[in-house]
């Protein structure tokens, strides 16, 4: 964000919407749910909140579907609280970061197996050729000075 002040007040909207969602709502289908980011544009009208939830597909669905039920609630709270002249309008996003951190270590876990087992094969491995395979320079002899 090259706005700081769009940076401050999405900060204090990400404070404030975990603070009512540690409360709780009464939406039973509400899973636990984390903040992980919010993102205000420039004119501070919209904001984006990015969040996770611990569950299965089914929970994650039903949470989503908590959150945009919720969403004038929790507008209504921003608003209150955030003292701006206009309250920005709240979207709800999931946020993939995890699932893709996760792919990710999986990733990098497979590179380090196959790097071990590189490793293991050049541990006992020979030459396929001589073990000096540089051309050497001949030397003179003692006969082809006298020419």
């Amino acid at each position: 964000m090259s706005n700081p002040r769009a940076g401050k007040v999405a900060e204090r909207i990400q404070q404030i919407i975990a603070r009512r969602l540690e409360k709780g709502l009464r939406d039973p289908r509400l899973g636990f749910v984390t903040i992980t980011d919010v993102r205000v544009t420039g004119d501070l009208q919209n904001a984006s909140v990015f969040y996770t939830v611990y569950g299965s597909e089914e929970e994650q669905a039903d949470t989503a579907a908590a959150l945009k039920a919720a969403t004038g609630m929790l507008r209504s709270e921003v608003g209150k609280q955030l003292g701006t002249r206009l309250t920005p309008t709240l979207e709800f996003i999931h946020d993939e970061l995890p699932e893709s951190a996760q792919h990710l270590s999986e990733l990098l876990a497979e590179a380090k197996r196959r790097d071990e087992e590189s490793a293991a094969l050049a541990a006992g491995a020979s030459y396929a050729g001589e073990a000096d395979p540089y051309v050497k320079p001949r030397e003179d002899d003692e006969d082809d000075d006298t020419v």
